[in-house]
């Protein structure tokens, strides 16, 4: 009497379902390895910090030492009084003013650097630009200073050309100017990125073709360097939205920022971390979306 005998599993079986399991793991855990180390720096420097502002931001009257027992949106609803909503709106009206001068400045330079100016000089006149960079932002908003100043630079060389004396300093220009000057870098590097790419044969066809310089500009060069315009732009408008520094500097008291007032409610007199905290999820909140609008129209593709 025979027995039965189990179907036999060749070893190649064995050692092809082997390697199948390990390439699984390998394309699980590489990933995991590289994208460890960033994913726990974002996890504890950004990820948990935003969830306990997000609780603060659910306790009213909040302050140093009070225990955390969220309660409500109180705090959210104050945000939409006429009060703050006036600093809000004043915090996105100089992004949106420094992003368009920005962009009408920076534009011309980047597109000489990367058209026309000689090959061999472009690096060294990129890097001459950005060069203010490696300074500090309060170092340069002071240097404004000087200059707007009543007594400072610019007055004195319109004194001596015999025009009046501008009133810059502690006004909305003197913001604008400040903030134009520290974001401009920025937008410039990433349009000479988006310029350089430029196809000039379409530059050269579009002039074969009998169209004027202002319509190749309009028709060429502006559709295919529209995601570094974006990305420029936007940039620009998430860097200045939450900036402190100039304003305060530059602006005086009447030129008070979001970024201000939540300064106000942690380090300031009021000392109220619940409503500080709201302006910050706000805040937050406006940031993401202009970064949702980055990665979507940023892209880096030229528009066909």
């Amino acid at each position: 009497m025979t027995t039965p005998t189990k179907p036999y599993a060749p070893a190649f079986l064995n050692s092809h379902s082997k390697n199948n399991i390990s390439q699984i793991f390998a394309k699980i855990l590489g990933p995991l390895v590289l994208l460890g180390p960033a994913g726990l720096w974002l996890l504890f420097l950004l990820v948990l910090p935003t969830l306990v502002i997000f609780e603060l931001s659910l306790v009213e009257n909040i302050r140093p030492g009070d225990l955390v027992n969220p309660d409500g949106i109180g705090n959210y609803l104050r945000v939409f009084e006429s009060l703050n909503l006036k600093v809000i709106w004043r915090s996105i009206y100089f992004a949106t003013g420094t992003t368009i001068l920005c962009l009408l400045l920076g534009f011309p330079v980047a597109y000489w650097i990367a058209l026309m100016s000689p090959k061999q000089w472009r690096n060294i006149l990129l890097l001459g630009f950005v060069l203010p960079l490696w300074t500090s932002s309060l170092l340069r908003s002071y240097a404004w200073i000087t200059i707007l100043r009543p007594t400072g630079v610019l007055n004195s060389v319109i004194a001596i050309i015999g025009l009046p004396s501008l009133e810059l300093l502690n006004r909305t220009p003197a913001v604008l100017i400040g903030m134009s000057y520290s974001y401009l870098p920025y937008i410039v590097t990433v349009l000479y990125a988006s310029l350089e790419k430029l196809d000039r044969r379409l530059l050269e066809a579009s002039s074969d073709l009998g169209a004027t310089p202002i319509q190749t500009f309009w028709k060429v060069t502006v559709p295919q360097s529209l995601p570094g315009i974006a990305a420029g732009s936007l940039l620009v408008f998430i860097s200045s939205l939450g900036d402190f520094v100039d304003p305060e500097l530059l602006g005086g008291a009447s030129s008070m920022t979001a970024a201000r007032l939540i300064y106000n409610q942690f380090l300031g007199a009021t000392q109220n971390w619940g409503f500080g905290s709201s302006l910050s999820m706000v805040l937050i909140l406006g940031v993401s979306i202009a970064i949702a609008l980055l990665l979507k129209f940023g892209d880096g593709r030229p528009s066909k």
